[in-house]
């Protein structure tokens, strides 16, 4: 959908011209991280009167790209399919690490070699025997270049699948792969029985062995999950259903929140997060997160295709007066390529807010007078919001942008469907990762490998370093962890000198719940996790 309304755009730019004077004016930094692995719990938690039936619903910004846990990029699907299915590994919520359908695991010297005995007693919800078939059915699946699934990459090193006995599978890599147990916690188990009934039609049918069962999806209007009687974790799920409802317009999410009609939303907006926060029946929480913002600028179309235009880019946004102006204060400037919070991140210096030095390099790179372009993102408030803000501050530098805001769905097809880059009409793309796997490749190799241009990754960047492509690829065959973090030292120091994005910032993650509801926590990779989900009477 492109984005319309002149009038409306112009008062727009008037206010956010406004606000941006004030935040450059401002002496006050960037609102401080809270610590590292902890959750900041705001407001007055009291007893907000009794609800009817114990079922919640749960309010998103936008609606679910697939429910194939196989092929889930976008958060809002990961959290979906999460509620539904696990892997042999999974996530608490710092994001470390734990067992979930394996109940231990080894790994040879070498590092090529990885043995995990399975839980016993664990069925899929079609009563179907979780087992050694049962993932290896799974990884044939991932790995199978027809099916061109989006995980097959993370799994690209698997060589052969052993099951030696029901209960334990032996995996066995071309070569070492340090991330491979994060992939594993990514890589979600489908009941074979359900793929070979449903096939390629799995993501509108989904069968796995989490909390929640499958009940329906209107595509743009729910995702209703039901309670897993015979789930294998005693005592869970809490609650018979689960709601969950995309609500792009911030102003309807957040009254959703006030008047019960949504029991949980995410994200909260930021702007209303002081208006709500002393109201008893509703309680604020805030998360470091993973998650960072930022624009791709299409390296291989001009002007983009000049050093010097993009780094005049990050100099002409002011990430502070960002973070204020979109973000209400709630973020910290992103300073590499990933947060501060992800596994080997490294601190880089330079781009700050610079007006001259932007319209220098710009005339530099032949644009004395800046140029015209288009700017992607999807048609939730945020993002508007924060796509006219850069629009506003790229003008001052001479460059004119138009908005264009689409539905994810349309978003996706439009940034998937090119064949080849030179197809790609993509300039500029405004929108944020974090990622689910919790480990530096996931947060490296999808984003900057030449290898993941559209559609196998996201590196809408088209950027390619050969260089990089190289540390990548060591990085990841390092059994060594402080090599590792030396390497990507490097990759983020040559990617940030390259920039291929506008580095904007880092978010915190935000959402609002009502004060009767228990057990439902976003993640800092931004993912919903609703195991514990408890409505208290």
């Amino acid at each position: 959908m492109r984005f319309k309304g002149k009038a409306w755009g112009m008062l727009m730019l008037l206010m956010i011209v406004t606000v941006v004077a004030a935040a450059c004016s401002s002496n006050s930094g960037n609102s401080g991280s809270t610590t590292p692995g902890k959750t900041e719990n705001t407001g007055t938690k009291a007893p907000a009167g009794s609800k009817n039936g114990n079922n919640a619903i749960i309010a998103v910004n936008a609606n679910f790209i697939t429910l194939d846990p196989h092929n889930a990029g976008d958060t809002n699907s990961i959290s979906a399919v999460r509620s539904m299915y696990e892997g042999l590994m999974g996530f608490d919520e710092n994001m470390n690490l734990k067992p979930v359908l394996a109940d231990s695991y080894t790994i040879s010297d070498d590092g090529l070699v990885y043995t995990l005995k399975l839980k016993e007693g664990v069925k899929f919800h079609d009563g179907t025997d979780f087992n050694a078939e049962a993932v290896k059915v799974n990884i044939e699946r991932i790995i199978d270049e027809k099916n061109n699934l989006r995980m097959r990459r993370s799994f690209s090193r698997v060589t052969k699948v052993e099951t030696p006995d029901a209960n334990t599978v032996v995996i066995t890599l071309s070569e070492p792969y340090n991330a491979f147990l994060n992939k594993l916690a990514m890589g979600l188990m489908i009941s074979p029985a359900a793929l070979e009934k449903y096939g390629d039609k799995i993501g509108q049918n989904p069968v796995g062995t989490g909390p929640f069962k499958y009940k329906e999806w209107i595509e743009g209007d729910r995702l209703v999950v039901e309670k897993n009687a015979d789930y294998w974790q005693q005592g869970l799920p809490k609650v018979d259903s689960l709601t969950f409802k995309p609500v792009p317009e911030n102003g309807s999410r957040i009254a959703m929140l006030k008047t019960g009609e949504a029991d949980f939303i995410y994200p909260m907006p930021t702007e209303q997060v002081n208006e709500v926060q002393n109201d008893s029946n509703i309680v604020i929480d805030k998360t470091d997160s993973t998650i960072v913002r930022y624009v791709t600028l299409n390296t291989m179309k001009k002007p983009f295709d000049d050093l010097k235009v993009r780094q005049a880019i990050n100099y002409a946004i002011n990430k502070d007066a960002f973070i204020k102006v979109v973000k209400s204060g709630l973020g910290t400037a992103l300073d590499s390529t990933m947060s501060s919070k992800t596994q080997f991140y490294s601190k880089q210096e330079g781009y700050g807010y610079d007006l001259e030095k932007a319209k220098q390099l710009l005339a530099e790179a032949g644009y004395p007078d800046g140029f015209e372009a288009e700017i992607w993102g999807e048609n939730d408030s945020e993002t508007m919001k924060g796509m006219q803000f850069i629009a506003q501050q790229l003008s001052l530098a001479g460059i004119k942008l138009e908005v264009k805001a689409m539905e994810g769905a349309t978003l996706s097809d439009q940034i998937n469907s090119p064949k080849s880059p030179e197809e790609a009409k993509i300039q500029m793309w405004f929108v944020s990762w974090s990622p689910s796997s919790g480990d530096a490749d996931g947060a490296t190799r999808g984003l900057f490998s030449s290898e993941m241009f559209p559609p196998a990754g996201s590196n809408t960047a088209y950027y390619k370093n050969e260089n990089v492509d190289k540390w990548i690829a060591e990085a990841n065959r390092s059994t060594d962890a402080e090599k590792a973090k030396a390497i990507y030292s490097d990759i983020q120091k040559q990617i940030w000198g390259d920039a291929p994005w506008a580095f904007l910032a880092v978010d915190q993650a935000i959402s609002g719940k009502r004060a009767y509801l228990d057990g439902v926590k976003v993640y800092p990779d931004g993912s919903i996790n609703v195991l514990n989900a408890e409505v208290k009477q």
